[in-house]
């Protein structure tokens, strides 16, 4: 096939790229849509693939190459939509199809049909939106609820013992019978506020509430548990480290499956988790030094 003349070199690039991203997202929604049960859902994904494929095909109508797609972006995408669901992929995608649409704008003195495939993009926005019905997403709020109550309660717990305890041992057995056992209680008392609100899934919410919090303490525990026993302020660093960690992960998962502010979010759990685990440090200090208490 022959490319069309009068373009210049760097458009033509554009244009290569272009095609090359059109058929892997193709592959991307293709993929995502050979997982998924709903009908509605699938359909959509099918043909927003299936344009994307007659988008690359006009790229080369005009570039005049054939590009292969690239298969290993796509499957990563694919594999994190099955690990955090397609929500949070396509939503991805979208973001990436609305710079693509900035893209196109400076194309279209070149290439006129960069319009008419701009517009298809923008189409392909809408769909998804109101196609984004994942079960998961429903209880975000329980995942929050979890997640931020054991970052702030096992931040707090665990900077108190360090101190009064400097033992890395003690402090990883008190750490892990107090976040069970708040796990257990957060858990059963999401279920029955579900239970009382007449919520039918009850039971789901109470388990992604007790899930994420217990998920939250093995991994704040876990470096007081694989550091000497005499290292506990090391230990008490990399913890807060891994606080950090995962206030930046779940905060970027959650403004991007909900289009939320992340610098907010990301803030406001910031500060608070660490001025908790500041006021507990200081606890700790008063009950090792003013009362006497040491081990």
């Amino acid at each position: 096939m022959k490319k069309r003349e009068g373009i210049s070199a760097p458009t033509m690039r554009k244009l290569i790229s272009m095609q090359r991203n059109e058929l892997t997202e193709a592959l991307v929604y293709e993929g995502i849509a050979a997982h998924l049960t709903d009908e509605h859902n699938k359909s959509v994904l099918i043909k927003c693939a299936q344009e994307e494929r007659k988008h690359a095909g006009i790229w080369e109508s005009i570039t005049g190459s054939s590009v292969r797609p690239d298969k290993f972006r796509a499957a990563v995408l694919v594999l994190l939509a099955r690990m955090l669901g397609f929500t949070f992929v396509l939503k991805l995608m979208e973001n990436g199809e609305s710079a693509a649409a900035g893209a196109y704008s400076q194309l279209c003195s070149e290439v006129p049909e960069a319009a008419a495939i701009s517009e298809d993009e923008k189409k392909h926005e809408s769909e998804l939106l109101e196609m984004l019905d994942e079960e998961r997403l429903k209880y975000v709020g329980s995942m929050v609820l979890g997640l931020s109550d054991a970052l702030v309660e096992l931040t707090g717990t665990l900077a108190g013992l360090t101190l009064a305890l400097q033992d890395t041992r003690l402090v990883a057995l008190s750490g892990l019978v107090t976040g069970i056992s708040a796990s257990l209680s957060m858990a059963s008392g999401e279920y029955l506020s579900a239970k009382a609100e007449g919520g039918k899934d009850a039971f789901k919410s109470c388990l992604h509430t007790g899930g994420i919090y217990i998920i939250t303490v093995a991994v704040l525990v876990a470096p007081y548990l694989i550091m000497p026993r005499s290292m506990a302020f090391a230990a008490l660093a990399v913890m807060l480290f891994f606080v950090l960690l995962i206030i930046t992960a779940f905060t970027w998962y959650i403004s991007v499956a909900r289009n939320l502010s992340f610098k907010k979010r990301f803030r406001e759990m910031t500060v608070i988790s660490f001025s908790v685990a500041a006021v507990s440090f200081g606890i700790g200090y008063v009950v090792s030094e003013l009362l006497g208490v040491e081990v």
